[in-house]
């Protein structure tokens, strides 16, 4: 557990500590980007500004300013401000915390802010400890996360928190970044620095702020003055800083989407092979491999479909094994599931069928029920003719009874036509069977 400091840094700073460290804004208008919460005016700034802070989560991708935000936040507030890192505390260091927190506003009247670093690390029991503190007002929590807090953070806490949504770093904010850090850090700003790969170095950070400062500093020291007394970081530098070659695939920006893009449309070609290459190439890029999962979730219902229901069974089972075994093992259950995705038939049947149905329910009136397929809990409804009528189905042959389902406006309406490929070759030989009053 530890404290911020509110007091201003030294003015000399040791070179022990990291550029990015060294450079940190410790006011909301040092902070370079998201300016749609830090701009004049906006919600998190005037909260941060009148120390007026609800609990909340910021959730965005390493690098962003989750922590920085976190710090400014420590600066201003007249709160008892204390962190944690969910990587090294567990339920005791909470309970520390909290049991601190209410003494603080039963008997001083104190408030106290709460930081949680990758909250999303923290168990359900972890979150749930937190749930009555907050609550109760004891404390007001700030968590960080990388991940959708949709899905790493417990509900009720969640509903109790306002989520800030922190974006990637642009190219121009980084490149402010960089300016920053050359004019204003006391150790570089006393040297004659030139960097030549200044593009490159921004694209390898991948709009991650602290990625970039540590790479232009490794890359510094990697970098000898010339006869100028002038430092030069090339391409060279850059690369043995970041200890890759360049892979142009930006997670935050074209490129990301234009690779998804081929790879999901190899698979939905029936091309294992492009689907392969692609999904190396997304790899290699340093890719979220659950976000590449999750895509083939999608795809599996919405481009194969019923042709075979396999496909979706699989790639689920695809996801929950990359979230269990993480990269570089990941890699195989990828590959498994991409290749068989493209091996299979094709439809988008229940794709098409589905969106269909939504047009209808949100254009046409709300049709009302038929009343034999009204449930009847009241003698009273009984009366009116609930249920009346009702063929149940497995009392017939074949376990069906052709009745009307739709309302009556939409009695003659067909949505899911199944295609001849794969599965719905049966299924729809066994539904033009069945349903012998419609044409699918």
């Amino acid at each position: 557990m530890e404290l911020f400091e509110t007091t201003p840094r030294k003015s000399t700073p040791s070179l022990h500590v990291p550029l990015a460290e060294r450079v940190r804004p410790i006011s909301v208008q040092d902070i370079v980007g998201q300016e749609h919460l830090l701009d004049e005016g906006k919600p998190l700034r005037v909260l941060i500004e009148t120390d007026q802070l609800p609990s909340m989560i910021l959730w965005g991708p390493p690098g962003s300013g989750k922590t920085t935000l976190a710090r400014v936040i420590a600066a201003h507030t007249k709160a008892e401000f204390h962190q944690l890192n969910a990587v090294s505390s567990g339920v005791k260091e909470v309970r520390e915390v909290l049991e601190r927190a209410g003494k603080n506003r039963k008997h001083l009247g104190k408030r106290t802010i709460l930081f949680i670093d990758e909250i999303h690390r923290f168990n359900k029991a972890q979150q749930d400890a937190l749930l009555h503190s907050v609550e109760d007002g004891d404390i007001t929590l700030i968590g960080a996360t990388t991940e959708n807090p949709s899905f790493e953070v417990i509900s009720p806490l969640l509903s109790r928190s306002r989520v800030y949504v922190l974006q990637p770093l642009s190219a121009e904010h980084l490149n402010r970044i960089i300016e920053r850090a050359l004019h204003t850090d006391p150790i570089l700003s006393s040297q004659s620095i030139v960097i030549e790969a200044r593009e490159y170095l921004i694209f390898l950070s991948g709009g991650d702020a602290r990625m970039l400062l540590n790479g232009l500093e490794t890359a510094l020291s990697l970098t000898k003055p010339n006869e100028e007394e002038e430092r030069i970081i090339g391409k060279k530098e850059i690369e043995e800083a970041f200890q890759r070659k360049y892979v142009r695939y930006d997670k935050g920006g074209e490129e990301h989407y234009n690779v998804i893009s081929a790879f999901i449309k190899s698979v939905r070609g029936s091309d294992p092979d492009a689907a392969l290459y692609w999904l190396a190439r997304m790899l290699e890029g340093g890719e979220d491999p659950k976000f590449i999962a999750r895509r083939m979730i999608v795809l599996a219902s919405e481009d194969i479909g019923n042709a075979d229901p396999h496909a979706l069974t699989l790639a689920t089972s695809c996801f929950t094994a990359v979230d269990y075994i993480g990269m570089p093992e990941a890699r195989i259950v990828l590959a498994q599931a991409a290749t068989y995705l493209a091996s299979c038939p094709k439809s988008n049947a229940s794709y098409l069928a589905i969106g269909e149905a939504m047009s209808d329910a949100k254009t046409r009136p709300d049709e009302p029920v038929p009343l034999h397929l009204r449930n009847a809990p009241t003698k009273f409804m009984e009366r009116l003719g609930y249920g009346e009528e009702y063929k149940y189905s497995h009392d017939f042959d074949q376990h069906f009874v052709e009745q009307q389902y739709l309302p009556e406006g939409l009695n003659d309406k067909v949505y899911y036509r199944p295609t001849e490929n794969g599965e719905e070759k049966n299924i729809r030989a066994r539904l033009n069977a069945w349903w012998r009053s419609r044409k699918r």
